[in-house]
């Protein structure tokens, strides 16, 4: 049996993924290159989010979708123009995509530092960063699949 391709795989199948890789960047102590992992497993977990939360409240079709996950353009733009705005009409959803907000920030500022500023990070940087962001992505996630959980790679 062939291995799908990344492009064939869904969010979730992709965000695990990007997990999987940070763990080894983590590994190597490449602390920057981890950070950066992570701030996209948690940009894919936004997606997911997105995602169904479209199909739940409309018929759009995937590629509209997916023009309007490109348009919001990273992970604060993801939540600030699309996540929010979509789960207002449920109370419970809305408050909890607004409290990860201030998680979603801290991993976005982090990670365009690095990305934008050329930023090197250190260990303790690295493992903070990398919490924030497990923490965002289960929580997030779990919204919407309360079984789920990122699986963490043996060392």
């Amino acid at each position: 049996m062939s291995k799908k391709t990344y492009e064939e795989r869904t969010d979730l199948e992709k965000l695990q993924s990007q997990w999987h890789k940070l763990s080894g960047l983590h590994t190597r102590e490449e602390w920057s290159a981890a950070i950066v992992r992570a701030a996209t497993a948690a940009e894919i977990a936004a997606n997911y989010a997105i995602r169904t939360e479209f199909a739940e409240q409309s018929a759009l079709t995937p590629d509209f979708v997916d023009s309007q996950l490109r348009w919001a353009n990273g992970l604060a733009g993801k939540i600030d123009r699309l996540l929010i705005p979509l789960t207002a009409r449920n109370k419970k959803r809305h408050k909890t995509i607004k409290a990860l907000k201030v998680k979603a920030e801290a991993v976005n500022k982090k990670r365009n530092a690095i990305a934008h500023q050329g930023e090197f990070c250190s260990e303790e940087e690295a493992r903070v960063t990398i919490a924030t962001a497990h923490a965002l992505i289960t929580d997030l996630v779990q919204v919407y699949d309360s079984d789920f959980a990122l699986k963490e790679r043996n060392r």
